[in-house]
């Protein structure tokens, strides 16, 4: 819940009819010069359509800083393709990171046309 009052947060949301379909949040951090993808989720019903695409690039286009750094399940492959075809590479490993102790890949694009 943090994360959805915390200001300086970029928060987004996808609605269709009433439903809200998809959401991301961006963290920036500007001391770190980076922001952390807090979170981001499309329904399932509705993946596959470029509604986390346009999320992803629109939250990305609102972070003021040169680097964006997000975790992933390992276990998630449409996600991870996803960020790697938006040029994310893999940075670290957080082993057991999930209560569920599946491992989370770090991974980190830098955002070329941002000076932060």
């Amino acid at each position: 819940i943090g994360v959805l009052t915390k200001p300086g947060v970029v928060r987004l949301k996808v609605v269709i009819g009433e439903e809200m379909v998809g959401f991301i949040a961006g963290d920036v951090r500007p001391a770190e010069k980076l922001a952390w993808i807090a979170t981001f989720c499309v329904l399932n019903a509705y993946r596959r359509r470029g509604i986390g695409s346009m999320l992803l690039q629109a939250c990305e286009d609102r972070l003021d800083v040169p680097r964006v750094r997000l975790s992933v399940r390992a276990s998630n492959l449409p996600a991870i393709q996803l960020y790697r075809g938006f040029g994310y590479q893999n940075v670290g490993l957080w082993a057991k990171y999930y209560q569920d102790e599946e491992d989370a890949v770090v991974m980190e694009k830098e955002l070329t046309h941002k000076h932060g």
